[in-house]
């Protein structure tokens, strides 16, 4: 249940010059997700761990370098099992994500479904407002000047 990147670079290069629209699910390698971009992909998929595992994003950073080096829309796709996950792959920039087992072996469906489609509207909206940034030492978080009226 692995994809194999060879098979895929191939498929991917025969099915676009056919002028298919290309979507290959792929594991979470920045430089095969730039070579299948090269060739004319609609998108790219990297599994955040192996499908129907439900182990969540185990490879922030790759998936990270992925979104941030595409210009085309990036999908996370397989192993995300909860909504705190859905969101954080939403808030790195993906422009989606593509899950089922989490939803079709949940206790209630129905409420994992709900909770998964707010989930990635909450991811989407925090990564369009901006995260703060992270800073080593604490600074205060209000303004100076009202600090000195108390």
């Amino acid at each position: 249940m692995l994809p194999d990147p060879v098979g895929t670079l191939k498929a991917a290069e025969f099915l676009v010059k056919k002028g298919f629209t290309v979507m290959p699910y792929i594991n979470a390698d920045p430089m095969l997700a730039l070579h299948l971009e090269d060739l004319g992909c609609a998108t790219v998929m990297p599994l955040g761990s192996p499908i129907g595992s439900g182990q969540g994003l185990n490879n922030l950073s790759n998936i990270k370098i992925i979104i941030e080096n595409s210009s085309i829309p990036v999908i996370v796709d397989a192993g995300i099992g909860t909504p705190s996950e859905a969101a954080m792959a939403m808030e790195l920039g993906a422009d989606g994500v593509l899950l089922n087992t989490a939803v079709s072996q949940a206790k209630y469906p129905e409420k994992m479904a709900y909770a998964m489609n707010l989930a990635v509207q909450s991811g989407r909206l925090a990564y369009a407002a901006g995260r703060m940034e992270k800073k080593f030492y604490a600074s205060p978080s209000s303004p100076i000047s009202e600090i000195s009226k108390l």
